[in-house]
Order: C-alpha cells, then sequence, then structure tokens
C-alpha cells in the first residue's frame, strides 16, 4: 500500500495543457477517486501514476519517494480497464494466474491463491471457462481477480464499470466497495459517473479542464459544491440554478424571480446579483396553492418509481423538482412548489463561488 502525492503536477501535449497544478494526496489504503466530464484529464492523471504517461511538470510520490523516473513495473501498480483486457483463449484460472506465472512462482503456490481469490470474488465455479463463456460482470470479476493477485502497491480503475448495464453496474459497485474494505489497498479510481464517485469513494477530487475544483468526502462535494460546476455536475438530477438579487443582509433577504427568501446564511458578497442553487429532491412540487409556494408550469412529469420527477418553468427558468404518486399534475397544468430556504446554496454570480 502506498499514500500517493501529487506536487504542482502539469500534463502537456504540445502547447495543449491536459493537467494543469496538480496539488493533492490520496492517504494510504484509501478509496479516491476523480471525477469530470469526458477530455477533463482524469485518465490522463491515471496513466501519470502509471508511468504510461510521463509528467510534464511537477512530482509525483508514492509515500516519500520520487517515481517519475520509475518505469509501471517498478511502481507495482495494478490496471483494471473499461475493456476488461482478458486473454480470449486462456480459461478465468490462468486469466487471474497470469501475473504470478510470469514473476515464476511455483505452480503449487498459483494454484492456491487462484483458489482464494475466486472464492474471494465468487468465481469457484467458473475457473475452466473462457471469457466468451462469461458475462460481462463476471469477465469485470475476472480482470479484477487479474489485479489482486498481483497485491499491488496500489490500485488503478478506469471506468472499470461502464460497459456494464445498470443493473450489474450497481452490483459491481458493492462488490468493489466490500473488496476495498477487506484489502485495504489504496485505490484510485476514475468516472465520468458520479452517482458511482458517491457510492464508492471515501474522497473525490472533481476536475474540470484538468484543474481540480474541489477535493472532498461525498457529503462534503454533494451538501457544499465549491462552485457553479460542482453543483451543477455532481448530483443526479443535477442541482437547479436561478439568478437572483440581494435585497438585505441583516437578515438576509433575497429575491428570487419576485419570490423572496431568508436563508439563514452569513454572507459578504461582493455583488447584489447571486445565483441560487436548490437541489431537485429539495423541491416540492404541488396540485395545492399554499403559504410560501411559488406558481410555475408543468412541462413533464416522469414516474421515479416512489415518486415523480416534475419539469417544470418559474418565470423563464427551466428547473425539476418532485412530487408525490398521487397528486393530479400532467404537463401543461398550472402547480405550486416549495422549498426549505436553509437548504439552498448561495454563489456569486461572477466568479461561481459558493458564498
Amino acid at each position: 500500500m502506498a499514500e500517493i502525492r501529487f506536487e504542482k503536477v502539469e500534463k502537456r501535449f504540445g502547447d495543449v495543457v491536459v493537467v494543469r497544478e496538480l496539488d493533492l494526496t490520496a492517504h494510504d489504503g484509501e478509496f479516491f477517486t476523480f471525477v469530470g466530464p469526458s477530455g477533463c484529464g482524469k485518465s490522463t492523471i491515471l496513466n501519470m501514476i502509471a508511468g504510461l504517461e510521463p509528467v510534464s511538470k511537477g512530482r509525483i510520490f508514492f509515500d516519500n519517494a520520487v517515481v517519475n523516473d520509475l518505469t509501471p513495473k517498478e511502481r507495482d501498480v495494478a490496471m483494471v480497464f473499461q475493456s476488461y483486457a482478458l486473454y480470449p483463449h486462456m480459461t478465468v484460472h490462468k486469466n487471474i494466474a497470469f501475473p504470478l506465472k510470469m514473476k515464476k512462482i511455483p505452480d503449487a503456490t498459483i494454484d492456491n491463491e487462484v483458489r482464494r481469490i475466486a472464492e474471494l470474488l465468487g468465481l469457484e465455479d467458473l475457473l475452466k471457462r473462457t471469457p466468451k463463456e462469461l458475462s460481462g460482470g463476471q469477465r469485470q470479476r475476472v480482470a479484477l481477480g487479474r489485479a489482486i493477485i498481483r497485491r499491488p502497491r496500489v490500485f488503478l480503475m478506469d471506468e472499470p464499470l461502464s460497459n456494464l448495464d445498470a443493473r450489474l453496474r450497481v452490483e459491481m459497485r458493492a462488490e468493489l466497495k466490500r473488496l476495498h474494505h477487506e484489502l485495504k489497498i489504496t485505490t484510485i479510481y476514475v468516472t465520468h459517473d458520479q452517482s458511482e464517485a458517491l457510492s464508492l469513494s471515501e474522497r473525490i477530487a472533481v476536475l474540470d479542464k484538468g484543474e481540480v475544483q474541489q477535493c472532498g468526502t461525498p457529503r462534503e462535494v454533494y451538501s457544499k459544491p465549491a462552485n457553479i460546476f460542482v453543483g451543477g455536475f455532481i448530483g443526479s438530477p443535477p442541482m437547479n440554478f436561478v439568478h437572483a438579487t440581494i435585497r438585505g443582509l441583516d437578515p438576509l433577504r433575497i429575491d428570487c424571480q419576485s419570490f423572496i427568501i431568508s436563508p439563514q446564511h452569513e454572507i459578504t458578497p461582493e455583488h447584489n446579483s447571486v445565483t441560487v442553487g436548490i437541489r431537485p429532491e429539495d423541491i416540492v412540487v404541488t396540485d395545492k396553492k399554499s403559504e410560501n409556494c411559488v406558481e410555475i408550469a408543468v412541462s413533464l412529469v416522469e414516474p421515479a418509481g416512489s415518486f415523480n420527477w416534475i419539469d417544470f418553468v418559474w418565470g423563464n427558468i427551466k428547473m425539476k423538482g418532485t412530487g408525490k404518486l398521487d397528486i393530479d399534475i400532467s404537463a401543461g397544468d398550472r402547480a405550486f412548489i416549495t422549498f426549505p430556504p436553509d437548504k439552498v446554496t448561495l454563489f456569486d454570480t461572477a466568479s461561481g463561488m459558493r458564498l
């Protein structure tokens, strides 16, 4: 196991800066995730950790040793890819055993290790099969087994679940979390799926255009987004945003589309223009008018099992909220929304930063 530390790491391809001034630490034994949209630099970071891409500037440490000039083999990392990268002509047993074969470990030791890993991953009855005889989830478990058997210092996982269907993804998330709890190996995970990042990680770094926008626990990143980008990227569905004006600071009064809210926040804004962020799950849409409600126009009702997601227009802003299954609301109807003022997040409109 190893602590991984980035010290002002930068990666350029020609004149294009893909990763800029990366300064953070993934702790020994931690499950750390880089999350962000396509092209934000997260896979490049993984490749620099592995030694597959050289660092343009800065240093990467494993514990307190600089690894910039070490080969991938010398770094002792194991990668699990989006594509399973299994040998099609080999059985499950031989695929898992392959890293130990390369180290010329005795066959009896290899067989014992393979069976131990197979039991850990629920593959005991599949050891004689080839990859083409396996489901997607089974293939991914074989790929994990091949990485685990090496007992590396670091696991690197590049969107390993993206080729699985929705149900299998949820199952494999639980599997990965259980394995990490048992093995305690430092794991660096890369995904564009923020719900995957929230459910798996001990800490998350949210990337945009090669820069870390926020680094923290899933709870911190979700409930206290550092800026508008993080608020809009983390959460499914994403946060709603409403441009608003500050009408008073003591007490705080904010004019949201001619509706005054008074959240219990202490802020020192540079301007009187703010952006109000409201999570869809904090907005209740109903067909009954009540005190402190806002009238809106419903544009779409999406059943989500135990409740409905409801798209609506407030003024000229498209937003999303929730509604109970038994309310009689359809697209085109007028309805009403309420939300707790203290559930809103306030951002400076000019900089995008949370106040």
